[in-house]
């Protein structure tokens, strides 16, 4: 008798595995060199601008002296940015994600309205500073304010609630819905009741990664013309603004070497404000995630 060949030893199984190797061996490379690259970048920002991160650099204004300056009005303007792009975007993401899995009929308008949902969550962010120049500051006659733009931001990160909150809904089990109705509840008391709560926590990681992603954000805040130069904090909502990636894009194109010292403090300052929002994100989430309904 012939001897029957193992499909172990089959050569295009062999070719297979020898080729996902290679696959996984380049992916780890290409994981190793992106780690060694962002090393090589934080140790020589600290190195850089660790000697300027000093009390009069959190509590002074922004100054042509690179001694006296400061980036109070940077970051204070960060922070209302934040919080107000925040209060504008989160609210209206959830409900339109809301309206559109739960109470939306399906047909060709619906695929259309999704469809445009996602391309708009993958346009450049400086297409939306246009739209906000056009739209908030020209048109509405908001000028360069503090809520021009927050509404900008709120535009940019807009689509990614919408798409983050869709998909937390779509992760509850069909069985609670259809218990809930069992028992009688309406379709707004099952959202607010069943839905909302087991998809908090997608929902939440998806509103602060959003929200992380508009701070840290500069073409829109150049194209509707936010200020580098401001010596005071924004008293309302209609106020002139500054942030932290102006502030910073304004000292990297400063001939003088302090300034660059001072930008890359400025960069470790965002930084930590990026990756405790993200911290603040994953311990939400854990925390959702213990006390959901089951």
């Amino acid at each position: 008798m012939e001897p029957t060949s193992s499909p172990a030893f089959n050569p295009r199984i062999e070719a297979r595995q020898r080729a996902s190797a290679l696959w996984a061996t380049l992916l780890l490379l290409a994981t190793l060199v992106g780690i060694v690259v962002l090393v090589f970048l934080l140790v020589d920002l600290v190195i850089k601008g660790g000697g300027r991160l000093t009390g009069h650099f959190f509590t002074n204004y922004m100054s042509f002296d690179p001694d006296r300056a400061g980036i109070k009005s940077a970051l204070v303007g960060s922070l209302w940015l934040m919080l107000l792009t925040t209060l504008i975007a989160v609210p209206v993401g959830v409900g339109a994600a809301v309206w559109l899995e739960e109470y939306a009929s399906r047909g060709r308008l619906m695929r259309l309205v999704q469809l445009n949902i996602a391309n708009l969550a993958g346009v450049p962010s400086v297409i939306y500073g246009i739209l906000g120049l056009t739209f908030f500051v020209r048109f509405l006659a908001l000028d360069r304010s503090l809520l021009a733009g927050a509404l900008t931001m709120a535009l940019l990160i807009l689509p990614v609630i919408v798409i983050a909150t869709q998909e937390a809904l779509r992760s509850v089990p069909k069985g609670l819905r259809e218990s809930a109705y069992a028992l009688g509840a309406t379709r707004w008391q099952v959202i607010r009741s069943h839905l909302l709560p087991v998809a908090a926590p997608g929902i939440l990681t998806g509103v602060i990664l959003a929200v992380s992603r508009a701070v840290g954000e500069t073409a829109p805040l150049i194209v509707i013309g936010g200020f580098v130069f401001i010596a005071f904090t924004p008293g309302s909502l209609l106020d002139p603004f500054t942030a932290l990636p102006l502030q910073i894009f304004n000292w990297t194109g400063m001939p003088q070497a302090s300034f660059r010292e001072l930008a890359a403090a400025a960069i470790l300052v965002l930084m930590v404000l990026l990756l405790a929002m993200n911290g603040a994100a994953i311990v939400l989430r854990n925390r959702f995630e213990r006390n959901r309904p089951r």
